[in-house]
């Protein structure tokens, strides 16, 4: 007989295990769980930063903080004092160990290690949904929330949406002299040649004389390793200026943008989460914390609906504005370091990250949006919507 639980969480990465630590520590402390993973997350594999201006439950974890951010366009600098926010950062490793020790502790949460054959819903809406593994343990539950995100199956459809990547390559380096500003966070420095498409630099310092370095791209094509290495070459040697660094560490990643919709459902009982659910931003890239806040909603929705579908979703205005963006560096590329100077030389801070959080009023956000180049953002609607309504119903 299949074992059976009452939550199946389909991953055990940000997502799962986001949504496993909600549940119970939230009025679901003695449900079965079962954690099924590839293999048990332990690795320092990636890192996560956010932007928040309030207690966060998962401060005793959090890294390094900054009050401050430096912006760097190609004419100014400017130094941003984030009050009342902060910008956060935390480590794979601290984030794994911390979820992983309040769940591995609870005799109602068991983990299952290996890969999955198949996930199936019940025939109705009362059969339990089914995960079989390639190694042919099936296991049943009540729900199945499914996380598991697979490159190799995400499928756009190029011909209504568009597809842009975040790609980066990022050193950890250490400097025998002090350079680095440890109390300001540089989100962007725009400083560098645009040659095509959008990209700048980011920069994490943890102390006068170490400090992340990342080379991001937002568009549709990767570069080569060597084309990297070589970007951040020629900016250490400039920004720097003939300070010799070592690197410490090295990081590198692709984070899918899109404005193609990402449904939340598969089936009665299983429910897609994480970057499969939709929650990375698609202008952005940014996920962690609209992860985290999914998992509250999902647990509000099984208590008070006894589901978890009933689940808010942003404005529709925002899905617009993710669109018109990606349009626009998609197509015209250079257009977007004009369109992030503007963006933070005329708002206050609190502006942006609240249209970025998607929680801005409407007001804001019509304030917000005059105070970028218009001309680009109406030609990206007018295509969005013509894509969309030629290839309407096409397969």
């Amino acid at each position: 007989m299949d074992e059976h639980y009452q939550f199946i969480l389909a991953g055990g990465g940000a997502a799962g295990l986001s949504l496993a630590y909600e549940l119970v520590n939230s009025g679901f402390s003695d449900a079965s769980i079962l954690i099924v993973d590839m293999e048990k997350k332990t690795a320092n594999d990636r890192t996560w930063c956010f932007w928040i201006d309030r207690p966060f439950h998962l401060d005793p974890i959090v890294h390094r903080r900054w009050k401050h951010m430096w912006f760097h366009g190609p004419e100014r600098s400017h130094r941003f004092d984030l009050d009342p926010y902060e910008y956060r950062m935390i480590r794979g490793q601290d984030f794994y160990r911390h979820t992983m020790a309040d769940l591995e502790n609870r005799s109602n949460v068991t983990f299952f290690y290996g890969n999955v054959a198949a996930l199936e819903n019940g025939g109705t809406n009362d059969a339990p949904a089914r995960i079989e593994m390639e190694t042919g343990e099936v296991f049943t539950a009540d729900w199945i929330f499914d996380s598991l995100f697979l490159p190799r199956e995400f499928v756009v459809d190029t011909k209504r949406y568009r597809f842009l990547k975040q790609h980066f390559l990022g050193w950890t380096i250490r400097t025998q002299q002090d350079h680095f500003d440890p109390n300001a966070v540089t989100l962007f420095d725009l400083r560098i040649d645009q040659n095509g498409a959008f990209r700048f630099m980011y920069i994490l310092p943890f102390s006068p004389r170490e400090a992340l370095v990342e080379y991001t791209f937002f568009s549709s094509e990767l570069l080569t390793e060597p084309e990297y290495r070589a970007g951040l070459e020629t900016y250490l040697d400039s920004y720097l200026t003939g300070i010799s660094y070592e690197i410490v560490e090295e990081e590198s990643g692709i984070i899918p943008m899109t404005d193609q919709p990402f449904p939340r459902r598969s089936g009665n009982r299983i429910m897609r989460t994480g970057t499969k659910g939709g929650r990375v931003k698609g202008s952005t890239g940014f996920a962690f914390m609209r992860t985290v806040t999914d998992a509250a909603s999902i647990v509000r929705s099984l208590k008070r609906r006894g589901h978890p579908f009933d689940v808010p979703d942003s404005p529709g205005r925002y899905h617009t504005f993710d669109a018109m963006l990606l349009s626009i560096l998609d197509r015209n590329p250079d257009n977007g370091r004009d369109i992030f100077v503007r963006l933070f030389e005329k708002n206050p801070l609190p502006r942006i990250w609240r249209f970025l959080d998607e929680t801005g009023s409407l007001r804001e956000n019509i304030a917000l949006m005059a105070s970028v180049p218009w001309f680009p953002f109406i030609a990206a609607w007018f295509e969005v919507k013509w894509r969309r309504l030629v290839h309407r119903g096409q397969p």
